[in-house]
């Protein structure tokens, strides 16, 4: 099993001044040798200044202050860079409300010491469970992977899933420049481009938490760009699908 160097648990936060002691305190006991980056979005609750706080109190809390709301896939992509920057070995995505838990993150760490590139927690495997969804969300939640699995052919039952951890080399090959999604499409968009380098993904099950405090930032806008996104780079690969068929 391959030794992974520093890990980097990047939490993107928006008006989530409650649940981000919560989570900070989860992390820290549940992997002691992780850094936290909460990248925050200039939240109009505080969240930013509770986040200053907790860095305050423990050198391994970092805090990146973002202007504005950018959306989730800017947010992340700016934590890559500081944590690329920063010469961390494995890059974390985690959500604060608590619907991706700490103490599952060794199931993903393990994956990348067994040769995943990328190691995506998974609700739709195996295992995986989703708890205190109504059925309408998870049903959407299933509709929107199917429809990714036919569109772009993808061999990942939970290209949406926003638990997961990469290599950063993988990030490096992968590309980040170029990144324009957002929403849980952001997750599609990086899945999609580390699979068409030939890198590995691997899936473990995790379980999946509804948030208790705050609400969720999914909407309509949200969805509807994932499904024009995932259409759009779906027509675009079709031509290669179809020849790699016929050889």
């Amino acid at each position: 099993m391959e030794t992974l160097g520093r890990v980097l648990v990047i939490v993107p936060t928006y008006n989530e001044r409650d649940n981000l002691p919560r989570i900070t305190e989860r992390l820290r006991a549940a992997l002691p040798e992780a850094d936290l980056l909460v990248a925050d979005d200039s939240s109009p609750d505080g969240t930013g200044k509770i986040a200053d706080e907790l860095a305050a109190q423990d050198d391994q809390v970092h805090v990146l202050h973002r202007p504005a709301k950018q959306g989730l896939g800017a947010a992340y992509i700016a934590g890559f860079r500081w944590g690329l920057g920063e010469g961390y070995d494995v890059l974390v995505e985690m959500d604060a409300d608590g619907s991706h838990q700490p103490e599952e993150l060794h199931k993903l760490l393990t994956a990348l010491s067994d040769g995943a590139d990328l190691a995506i927690g998974s609700r739709y495997v195996p295992g995986g469970k989703v708890k205190n969804w109504p059925a309408s969300r998870e049903f959407l939640s299933r509709g929107a992977n199917v429809y990714t699995r036919i569109m772009l052919g993808l061999p990942v039952r939970d290209a949406t899933a926003g638990f997961r951890a990469y290599r950063a080399g993988t990030l490096e090959k992968i590309g980040l420049a170029d990144v324009e999604s957002q929403g849980y499409c952001f997750q599609v968009d990086l899945t999609l481009r580390t699979c068409r380098h030939g890198l590995r993904v691997a899936e473990v099950p995790i379980t999946f938490v509804e948030r208790t405090v705050g609400t969720s930032k999914m909407s309509g806008r949200v969805m509807a760009e994932a499904f024009w996104r995932i259409f759009q780079w779906g027509v675009a690969g079709l031509p290669g699908r179809l020849r790699g068929r016929r050889s």
